[in-house]
């Protein structure tokens, strides 16, 4: 579970400072500044108001960067495409995979929080579980979260009204394999009982998470986000490299041309910003002045 909630409590972390989550990138001869937000995919809009200079970056930029375009995300193809990658497509069910006990265990935490028995979707992956489980946890027990109103789908819908361009960093097709084929379906069952045997620590982990990200306590953020337990429940580095450190090589990659090619607003999740295979610092190795803003 704690490889799930990297996906959507994504926190904000610099060597260099301890609360911010906005950072202006000058330098390598840009023309005009370009601006990284840090994002968690549940928080409220209200923390832009905490959030220092935030409104003047996106306006004085002409296009909007994230990783996704999410104008797409509800077109009927993709969510043919959602239906397709969340089921499992060979002989195996959720009943073959989880053991008795472990079956019925889920099987209770779908029908308290998620409303369906697991013999009305047999054959939907451990993953889809898991996913979902971060997403009503964190209605249940912190609210405010409106599904309307993510701070992602905020900027781009900004910015398109705007007039600025959209650009995404990758496909939904390759974020759906992330979340639901980068593992095989016996290591998602694994992950899931793991967290529903555990639902105390991963309730107090969420709520701490949430508000080291709206007081954007960095530090703290980061050392929630690194918290293990020492056993099989714990990511492992590959899954982390997966998740993380090779998709931020690859957007290094991608961004420079998107930067040069005009002023951007780029808001992705915030773990993605941290640490010596982080955003910040790869974009520094490249040449670029990464500042934050106060």
């Amino acid at each position: 579970m704690k490889l799930k909630l990297f996906l959507f409590f994504l926190a904000c972390f610099s060597l260099n400072t301890n609360a911010q989550l906005l950072w202006k990138i000058t330098g390598k001869e840009l023309k005009a500044p370009s601006y990284l937000m840090g994002t968690h995919h549940l928080a409220p809009l209200s923390i832009m108001d905490s959030i220092k200079g935030m409104q003047t970056a996106l306006n004085s930029t002409t296009q909007v960067i994230g990783e996704l375009n999410m104008s797409d995300i509800h077109k009927p193809a993709n969510i043919q495409l959602l239906q397709q990658k969340m089921m499992i497509e060979c002989d195996t069910t959720l009943q073959t995979l989880l053991s008795p006990s472990d079956y019925d265990t889920v099987n209770k935490f779908t029908k308290e929080y998620l409303n369906f028995d697991l013999s009305q979707m047999p054959k939907v992956k451990p993953a889809f579980i898991s996913n979902n489980a971060v997403v009503v946890i964190y209605m249940k027990h912190i609210g405010n979260f409106n599904p309307q109103e993510q701070l992602d789908s905020y900027f781009q819908k900004q910015g398109t009204e705007k007039g600025k361009k959209i650009e995404a960093l990758e496909t939904l097709d390759f974020q759906l394999n992330i979340l639901y084929n980068s593992s095989s379906l016996q290591r998602q069952a694994q992950l899931l009982v793991c967290a529903l045997n555990d639902l105390p620590q991963i309730i107090d982990s969420t709520k701490r998470l949430s508000v080291a990200y709206m007081t954007q306590d960095l530090n703290l953020m980061q050392q929630i986000a690194e918290e293990r337990q020492g056993n099989s429940c714990d990511p492992s580095a590959q899954e982390m490299e997966s998740m993380i450190t090779a998709r931020n090589q690859t957007w290094a990659k991608k961004l420079p041309t998107l930067i040069e090619t005009a002023p951007s607003f780029i808001a992705v999740g915030a773990l993605h910003l941290p640490g010596e295979e982080g955003l910040i610092n790869l974009l520094r190795a490249q040449g670029y002045q990464i500042e934050a803003v106060w």
